[in-house]
């Protein structure tokens, strides 16, 4: 009978998916490097950029990235590092 909680236990571990952006994104105000910057950044590594906003804690740029595809990423707001998409968040 112990053995049902730890097996739905498992189960539900390997269902689980990707993290939110917001847990990789734990990054106080404080900290954070202009929306300016990052906008700079992705057009120098040939993105148009359509708007970036502020979304649970990241950056979330909606954008046409260098191969042309649209895209909906977050970004770390201190580091700039790409965190996830629309498409990894469900």
């Amino acid at each position: 009978m112990r053995l049902l909680p730890a097996a739905a236990l498992a189960i539900a571990a390997l269902c689980a998916g990707p993290a939110p952006a917001a847990e990789k994104c734990d990054v106080p105000l404080a900290d954070w490097q202009p929306r300016e910057a990052l906008e700079a950044k992705l057009k120098s590594d040939g993105w148009q950029i359509q708007a970036i906003k502020s979304e649970d804690g990241c950056y979330e740029a909606s954008a046409i990235d260098a191969k042309g595809e649209p895209v909906d990423a977050y970004f770390n707001p201190k580091t700039f590092e790409r965190v996830g998409t629309d498409d990894e968040q469900g």
